[in-house]
């Protein structure tokens, strides 16, 4: 981790990706205090959606789907300036879900916290999380979605309908 931290203190684009790599590679040597690595670089390295999605789609993802008591800490990001670091809020739920390790995780809750988020990146990537959501869970998305399409952001809306089926889109966007 050490190493990696030196790698993101560059701001190289470059080496921040094999930072990022390099972490999710040692996923077996993650503990509970990982989360104050990670986080540490999420406030200071990532400074955009690409460097949010890749640390977070997989070796932060990975952190919380071991550890998922750990994600109660990830909710203060909401009211972060960084939209990065709002952002991160949701994707680093992407991971867990994909492989059903989020017992005890409500990604509901943190969609709510973002919903007004005005920044169109930050829409996208709870409309992503919802969207992943809805291939394990898919009536939960589908009645979420139902409640909430007066005040969600379209972009966020019809990320997360994606890949119900057909029917259920075209219903969904008709209301």
């Amino acid at each position: 981790m050490a190493l990696c931290t030196q790698l993101l203190e560059s701001k190289d684009w470059a080496l921040g990706v094999i930072a990022y790599d390099w972490a999710f590679r040692v996923k077996k040597q993650y503990s509970k205090e990982t989360f104050y690595v990670f986080e540490n670089w999420l406030t200071n390295y990532v400074t955009d959606w690409n460097d949010c999605d890749d640390f977070c789609t997989h070796g932060f993802g990975e952190l919380i789907s071991q550890y998922n008591e750990l994600f109660d800490m990830a909710l203060k990001w909401i009211n972060h300036p960084n939209f990065a670091v709002r952002r991160a809020a949701v994707v680093i739920l992407i991971y867990p879900i994909n492989k059903d390790k989020y017992s005890g995780i409500n990604p509901l809750k943190v969609a709510d916290l973002l919903i007004k988020d005005d920044h169109d990146l930050v829409q996208k990537g709870y409309g992503w999380m919802l969207k992943v959501l809805s291939q394990k869970e898919p009536q939960l998305v589908i009645n979420y979605v139902n409640s909430k399409h007066k005040i969600m952001p379209r972009v966020a809306f019809r990320y997360a309908i994606e890949k119900l089926d057909n029917q259920t889109k075209l219903e969904l966007m008709s209301l």
